[in-house]
């Protein structure tokens, strides 16, 4: 027999049904094992639910039989005096004949443990029953007398039920007089809730029980039909996996293809003229070099003027990417060299004020609203005409707020979409993904524009979480 083992082996296709069925069998284990305990626990969950709205409307209940009977005697308890004994006698007369139901009643002990009130269970009258606890050991009449002396509220315990002579389980709520010093309530048993959840959670076993046969027999559908068409099956996954790679691929292309084109605009809208601009410097310098002209230095150090100028423009560039500063100083920094670089520029007055709040944002909302003052920076640049630009950023209670001031033409929403509406969105889009809001203000008598972005509160670090290096937000 042994040597008819070693002789034993799997061919290919056995090889391969064999890899294709065991991770099969052991994710229907691993399912049939998760689906089991989510399912116990998610109908748990609602059991527990259920019992808790249950309870709450026996405790609503409760409440109603204590405001009736209440009412009944308010107007007896309200006249008679501390020591009105034929008034405490009339009320707890009302309270003895009030009966609902085939359990419910009104008791009532005084201060110091005695029953001065128990239709139903009348070998409690006129006894001390201080110290009383139930069958769990659950004090009974001192947490009665306790509730009621702080006003009213619930309490649970085990009770003998009238109508059975068995112990159950039992709701009170209990009120307290504080004249007479009694504690006056009455109580519902909840058995019958204890029942729903029992049967409730019955119910969920025999399911998940019945999940399992039902995964159990799917797996081995399964199984027959990879023993059936496993390699066509194969195939055509393969196919399938194939066509997404290429989509895939397809989308990182078309990433990097916009990225590109972003950074070429860059590049021809800035460094590519100033590149021209060397170039025909340096040709002149050239012709009148040749001809002889002494004014070939000039056009030298014109081209070399304007060459230190494209060599500015590729760290504006490069800032613009990824700015340094931002991570390791902080957005304010950030903002003051954006400000800076900004205000040398365009010749534009641009002011910066900021309160520090202790570089207490978040990496992603740092770099939102840097990108969100890039943005507006841009769009005043290019369509305000704005002589004068204020940014503030601060702190407060609800996040974190920055704020764009200028002194511009304003924005005409009704002509000037095609030219701001893309900045405006972008705005939009980077402040929403952080639940932020962004407001755009404008008036277009000469008022200027308000750009005001806020983060919320979520995306300011507690002050044990800092950031080891400085600066604010």
């Amino acid at each position: 027999m042994w040597r008819a083992l070693s002789n034993f082996r799997l061919t290919y296709g056995q090889k391969l049904f064999v890899l294709a069925t065991l991770p099969l069998i052991l994710a229907a284990a691993a399912i049939s094992v998760l689906v089991a305990h989510q399912s116990r626990q998610l109908a748990e969950r609602e059991i527990r639910t259920l019992e808790n709205q249950l309870i709450e409307a026996k405790r609503a209940e409760l409440q109603n039989y204590l405001s009736l009977a209440r009412t009944a005697f308010v107007n007896i308890y309200g006249r008679a005096a501390p020591d009105d004994e034929a008034a405490k006698l009339e009320v707890t007369q009302i309270l003895s004949s009030m009966l609902y139901g085939q359990d419910g009643y009104f008791f009532v002990f005084d201060y110091d443990g005695n029953n001065l009130v128990s239709p139903r269970q009348t070998y409690l009258i006129g006894k001390n029953w201080t110290g009383l606890n139930d069958l769990n050991g659950v004090p009974v009449t001192d947490e009665l007398i306790r509730i009621a002396r702080t006003g009213s509220g619930y309490h649970s315990f085990d009770w003998i039920k009238p109508s059975t002579t068995e112990t159950a389980r039992m709701v009170a709520y209990v009120i307290g007089l504080q004249d007479w010093r009694w504690a006056v309530g009455t109580g519902i048993f909840i058995d019958d809730v204890l029942e729903t959840v029992a049967a409730a959670e019955a119910e969920v076993e025999a399911r998940v029980q019945r999940t399992f046969l039902y995964i159990g027999g799917i797996t081995m559908g399964a199984l027959l039909m990879v023993f059936m068409s496993g390699m066509f099956i194969n195939i055509r996954e393969r196919r399938l996996a194939d066509a997404k790679l290429k989509r895939l691929t397809q989308r990182v292309f078309d990433t990097q293809e916009e990225e590109r084109s972003r950074v070429a605009r860059e590049l021809h809208d800035s460094i590519s003229q100033i590149l021209v601009s060397v170039r025909y410097a340096l040709e002149l310098a050239q012709r009148r070099l040749n001809a002889g002209d002494d004014r070939a230095s000039e056009s030298v150090d014109k081209g070399v003027g304007t060459l230190n100028g494209a060599i500015q423009e590729v760290r504006r560039i490069s800032r613009d990417l990824r700015p340094g500063v931002l991570d390791d100083l902080g957005l304010a920094p950030a903002l003051k060299t954006l400000a800076h670089d900004f205000g040398q520029r365009t010749g534009i007055d641009t002011q910066l004020e900021t309160v520090v709040f202790s570089n207490r944002l978040d990496k992603d909302a740092k770099i939102a609203l840097y990108r969100i003052a890039q943005e507006a920076l841009t769009n005043i640049e290019r369509h305000a005409g704005a002589t004068k630009v204020d940014i503030k950023v601060f702190g407060h209670r609800g996040g974190a707020t920055l704020r764009i001031t200028d002194n511009g033409k304003g924005i005409d929403w009704r002509n000037d979409r095609t030219n701001s509406g893309l900045g405006l969105r972008n705005m939009q889009e980077r402040a929403e993904q952080l639940n932020g809001t962004l407001r755009v203000l404008s008036t277009r008598g000469g008022g200027g524009t308000v750009i005001e972005a806020q983060m919320p509160l979520s995306h300011m670090l507690p002050p044990m979480q800092k950031t080891t290096k400085g600066g604010t937000g």
